[in-house]
């Protein structure tokens, strides 16, 4: 039974029944029946239907994004931000997909020599709760694009999303079955991507869950894409823009309730502004608007369940008795978490070393830069960094000493549709947005004419 549960109020929104078997094996089956035309559909047929449901989003972005909001609490205006980049990276894909699968051709000793880009089929897509619209159309925009086509297990506690996206491309007149959605449990994914038309599968989630995919689709020797957990450092010099750093810092860790895989959740400060830059961000994050999630002017709210503010609330705890020092917030209540500022965190605390999913963020000084990048290659994670300072030569002599995916100067990490996004170690393989992930989950073929 998958049930959801607005972590606001406490009541129950749905109920409902997963599939059975059968029907998974049905929705798959149909999905390889339209694979078979969709595949020939030209690129200027695809993008009028991509472009189609870009508009659509926009005009029904408060509608869609009520739905988010009801579902994990996430502050209505956030997710309204969230519905209008899922129109954005509609139209990246639209505008952009053709000349990302053009033909590349290599002069050898042939008359004719070149790589082609072809669809691989049905494309399994395991996703998450915390973002459950963009999550679900980075992969879709591209994949679609590309000539694929999707078959989606959302989160159990996000299955109107689920089904709303579903209907929103059947509502601009995508061809039945192009795009479906599973509403099975998690015990039915193997299932699924055992299944002989699943060619490949993408999974956004926790470590553990990307762990079982992970073995799932080598034992099918099918490939995989895992975007999986990260505990992000934000490092703050002394020569940066100290309020406009602190603002950067409260958005990055804060919005969305803090839960966001790319969340700066250790924040680094230089010894010489540490007293000063505490002082505003003390300032900033007592400023954050709480309340209804539904108001528009609500930037913290609800986190989306209770059992993950008791486990967040686990961590803190426990690096507390470790020495940890809860400067401002921390306190419990039901699903809704204080933010929450701890300073005097080691490296041997849960919330250095472990990913923090809420609105708790760790401080940690340092003095040299050094010793900066040690803290923040010091994680089994690498999705991504922030680093703050007005010195040109500092940035170019330590972004290659960054073991994350990304490396952002002077603002928050942050997914674009232009850029490739993924990360290292722990925090999983391949690429997702840009050209390299329409790349992905393609045919690279071999074309060689004599």
């Amino acid at each position: 039974m998958l049930k959801g549960i607005n972590p606001y109020t406490q009541d129950e929104i749905y109920s409902f029944k997963s599939i059975t078997s059968a029907e998974v094996n049905h929705k798959i089956e149909a999905a390889q029946n339209v694979f078979k035309t969709w595949r020939r559909t030209s690129f200027n047929e695809r993008a009028s239907l991509m472009l189609q449901l870009s508009n659509h989003l926009k005009k029904n972005a408060t509608d869609l994004a009520s739905i988010i909001t009801k579902e994990i609490g996430k502050p209505i205006s956030q997710s309204i931000a969230e519905i209008e980049k899922c129109a954005w990276v509609c139209e990246y894909y639209a505008e952009n997909a053709e000349v990302q699968l053009q033909q590349k051709h290599i002069t050898t000793d042939a008359q004719s020599s070149y790589v082609s880009y072809e669809p691989l089929g049905v494309i399994l897509a395991v996703m998450p709760w915390n973002y459950p619209f963009w999550q679900v159309f980075r992969f879709l925009a591209p994949n679609l694009m590309a000539g694929n086509v999707g078959l989606l297990k959302h989160a159990s506690n996000v299955q109107l999303s689920a089904r709303a996206i579903e209907e929103c491309l059947r509502l601009v007149g995508f061809p039945e079955s192009c795009f479906q959605n599973l509403q099975i449990s998690s015990q039915k994914v193997e299932e699924a991507i055992k299944h002989q038309h699943v060619k490949a599968v993408t999974l956004t989630g926790s470590e553990k869950a990307g762990q079982a995919v992970a073995s799932q689709a080598g034992q099918a020797l099918k490939k995989s894409v895992l975007e999986l957990g990260g505990n992000n450092a934000l490092v703050v010099f002394d020569d940066c823009n100290l309020e406009a750093t602190v603002k950067i810092c409260v958005q990055a860790r804060f919005q969305n309730n803090g839960q966001s895989c790319i969340a700066g959740k250790r924040l680094l400060i230089q010894d010489s502004i540490y007293d000063d830059f505490i002082a505003e961000l003390t300032t900033q994050v007592k400023d954050l608007k709480e309340g209804h999630p539904q108001d528009t002017d609500t930037y913290i709210s609800v986190m989306a369940r209770e059992d993950l503010a008791e486990e967040l609330e686990e961590q803190l705890n426990t690096s507390v008795i470790k020495g940890a020092k809860i400067r401002l917030g921390g306190k419990r209540n039901q699903a809704f978490f204080e933010p929450c500022l701890v300073e005097n965190v080691t490296s041997d605390m849960p919330i250095f070393q472990e990913e923090t999913f809420g609105p708790v963020l760790a401080i940690t000084r340092f003095s040299k830069a050094n010793e900066a990048v040690e803290l923040v290659n010091g994680s089994k994670f690498g999705l991504g960094v922030s680093v703050f300072t007005e010195n040109d030569k500092l940035i170019d002599d330590l972004i290659p000493q960054f073991e994350d995916g990304a490396v952002f100067v002077n603002e928050l990490v942050k997914s674009d549709p232009r850029l490739p996004f993924g990360g290292t170690k722990r925090s999983g393989y391949g690429r997702e947005l840009s050209d390299e992930g329409i790349l992905e989950f393609v045919n690279k073929k071999t074309v060689y004419i004599k």
